[in-house]
């Protein structure tokens, strides 16, 4: 009987093992800033995570499912991006589940450059909504969740920097694009991109048409870029051969991706992509 009392008292005083919060990202990136603010106190599953995979190939499985329907956080970029989260997320309801469309959280809507992780701005938004729900989900923790919050905002502020060293030296810069993926960092930098409607048919796999395509080789071989960038997770022949054409004419080509590399961080990874822009332009 001693024992059982004993065993009672100290069973009592014993404090229930705190779950981490499952949180799932439609985005590598996403998912790294998600952990970056949560920690220890989350769990994160991110879909996309190969940089060699085309992310317009992606197709959903059992697995990305079963994340999905477990997730108290869901994490989508939105603007029919990927869509399929959002098919995920209402094929698997669940009333405590919050759901994050980082489009929204900057104004972007359907139409628009869907490859809004380049803006400046997304990522600070999407790490203070972040903290918002981590702290109303887990008040004994919202002091923590705040910290991390300040600690990532700390990171971003050498690619802001970075950002502004690029655009006091080369802001006003002719480029071009295979894809319009570099674009809102293209335009945080103060470029001056040419030929979206080739682009934006590259993106939706769309042939471009003549006059786009004669316009596109005649800037690459005029020099009248200085430097051409390409979506490196993406196989199509035109824009393979816009690539080649630059090198012939010896104009820098930049490959940027969709899915972050890993071992890297958001903040490393755009610092990575800044670093080749510099060199390419760099007398």
């Amino acid at each position: 009987m001693r024992f059982v009392v004993i065993l009672t008292v100290l069973l009592a005083g014993i404090s229930p093992i705190h779950a981490a919060i499952p949180i799932v990202a439609a985005e590598n990136f996403y998912g790294g800033v998600a952990g970056q603010i949560g920690g220890d106190q989350v769990s994160i599953t991110s879909i996309l995570t190969n940089p060699d995979q085309d992310p317009h190939l992606f197709t959903v499985n059992t697995d990305t499912a079963r994340a999905v329907s477990g997730a108290a956080i869901v994490i989508e970029s939105g603007i029919d991006y990927d869509p399929w989260m959002e098919q995920l997320d209402s094929a698997h309801p669940n009333p405590d589940r919050v759901s994050i469309t980082v489009a929204s959280l900057v104004g972007a809507k359907e139409g628009d450059n869907p490859h809004i992780w380049y803006r400046p701005d997304t990522m600070p938004a999407l790490a203070h909504k972040l903290a918002d729900v981590l702290s109303k989900r887990d008040p004994a923790h919202a002091a923590y969740f705040q910290s991390r919050l300040t600690a990532f905002l700390a990171t971003l502020q050498p690619v802001n920097a970075r950002i502004a060293t690029v655009k006091a030296r080369f802001g006003g810069t002719d480029v071009l694009a295979t894809e319009p993926v570099f674009g809102y960092m293209a335009g945080a930098l103060g470029f001056k991109m040419h030929d979206m409607g080739f682009q934006n048919h590259v993106m939706n796999n769309v042939e471009p048409t003549a006059r786009e395509t004669e316009e596109f080789e005649s800037l690459l071989r005029g020099h009248k870029v200085k430097v051409l960038f390409y979506n490196g997770q993406a196989s199509d022949p035109v824009a393979s051969r816009m690539q080649d054409i630059a090198k012939a004419a010896g104009v820098p080509v930049v490959g940027v991706t969709e899915t972050e590399p890993a071992g890297t961080t958001y903040a490393s990874w755009m610092l990575s992509q800044l670093d080749e822009v510099e060199k390419a332009l760099a007398p």
